[in-house]
């Protein structure tokens, strides 16, 4: 009776998706959104949210097949012979959590010290929290699972409700004449808005990863997930409109980074900037908190099966804490957020996981007669996905090609370490 009480109900499968997902997404692309949609942007945020649904019917059905705690790795394992795809696939996955948790601490960065008086990101002031808030959680996580749990619960709550707050009293005071006419930049800025924001939808694969803790899996799993989906999409849908609606596009041009504090002051003034730069602290708090823990442990779960080194594996003997997983997916955080920019962190993050759901998405069409889906929605959703990428890729191509060149070059450098560093492959058998 006391396992079963301590396993994942519904309400905290719901709050580890919505903890996952609304992380420094809304926060801080909100801003990059609107320079690419325009009027449109609570659109783009709807279409992702429906990308998300899709995909996330895939991962129900080939969760309740694979019932592993190695979620999107396991899955390619079972998916494709070939087993590098499914190293490649893990080595993705890392790089691509690393992206989210640099996106999260960048915007902790950023609100931290536009509190605190320093109106532009990239200053000392907004590295030093960057930095602080990741050091911090891995410190809460080497501590052990219970503290990183209960903190996990108040944030998630806490950052609801300031959001809500925030949709509900705003849209009291849109102006027609700041989101009319809707497509203003046209209807491919919709799509690739869309495109560059993804990352905020990444956190809901975090729920099948916790299959192994779940209450009544059969039914909870798929519930937490578009129940926690479609929380998110409307939060986004609202936020964003009343953050279009409330500001000119060229202030939120002006303070990109932080557009949504700022979009709170003509209705909730000062006291209204300061509890949605609360909301984002707490919220990119949360989402470190909760993807630092899952990214631990998938790349234990990555190095058992030797596709990463065996330090990855080594755990805390009495807590059973990956240790060695949690400070060095800490520390190549730490450098990424330090050394780029808001646009390639949030381009590599959409671009990584765009193309880590394709490839679940055609797990699911491959393993289709196993898991009982019908082929036409995982081929829906992974087709959605790749032209969510291709359009991104597009769009990097155009406006930045040193942005595009380093993203390339990394996926370059991720598939190099899959063939040097798996063990399957001949060469490591030998040595």
């Amino acid at each position: 009776m006391k396992d079963q009480q301590e396993k994942l109900g519904l309400k905290e499968l719901v709050s580890m998706g919505v903890g996952g997902m609304v992380g420094g997404g809304i926060f801080s692309v909100l801003g990059l959104s609107v320079s690419v949609a325009g009027h449109a942007a609570p659109i783009a945020f709807g279409l992702g949210g429906i990308v998300a649904l899709v995909t996330g019917w895939s991962y129900i059905k080939l969760a309740l097949k694979y019932r592993s705690d190695g979620g999107s790795f396991t899955y390619l394992e079972h998916a494709f012979s070939w087993p590098n795809i499914a190293g490649l696939g893990g080595w993705l996955l890392l790089t691509g959590y690393v992206g989210t948790l640099g996106l999260y601490a960048y915007t902790f960065g950023v609100y931290g010290s536009a509190i605190l008086g320093h109106s532009q990101g990239g200053t000392l002031v907004s590295h030093v929290l960057s930095s602080g808030i990741l050091l911090t959680f891995l410190g809460v996580n080497l501590y052990g699972v219970k503290a990183s749990g209960q903190s996990e619960d108040v944030l998630v709550l806490i950052k609801v409700l300031i959001l809500s707050l925030f949709a509900f009293v705003g849209l009291f005071y849109v102006r027609s004449d700041h989101v009319l006419p809707v497509f203003n930049t046209g209807w491919m800025g919709v799509f690739m808005g869309a495109a560059l924001i993804f990352v905020a939808y990444e956190g809901f694969e975090l729920i099948p990863n916790a299959i192994n803790e779940m209450k009544d899996v059969q039914h909870n799993l798929a519930r937490g997930i578009f129940i926690s989906i479609v929380i998110t999409t409307l939060i986004y849908i609202l936020v964003s409109l009343v953050a279009v609606g409330n500001l000119l596009p060229e202030q939120i041009s002006r303070y990109k980074e932080y557009a949504l504090a700022v979009a709170a002051r003509p209705f909730l003034g000062h006291a209204g900037f300061m509890l949605i730069s609360l909301g984002a602290l707490l919220s990119t708090a949360s989402a470190i908190n909760a993807t630092l823990f899952s990214t631990a442990r998938l790349g234990m779960a990555i190095s058992l099966e030797g596709d990463l080194p065996k330090a990855f594996s080594h755990k805390e003997r009495r807590g059973n804490i990956p240790y060695v997983s949690l400070i060095v997916i800490t520390l190549i955080s730490v450098v990424f957020v330090n050394t780029m920019n808001l646009t390639i962190i949030s381009s590599f993050a959409s671009s990584t996981f765009l193309l880590i759901f394709a490839s679940i998405n055609l797990s699911a069409f491959r393993l289709r007669r196993k898991i009982g889906i019908q082929p036409f929605l995982p081929i829906l959703a992974m087709i959605a996905c790749l032209a969510s990428w291709i359009v991104l890729i597009g769009y990097l191509f155009k406006t930045s090609s040193w942005d595009l060149t380093w993203i390339l070059g990394t996926y370059l450098v991720i598939s190099l370490a899959e063939f040097l560093f798996s063990k399957r492959r001949v060469i490591m058998r030998k040595l």
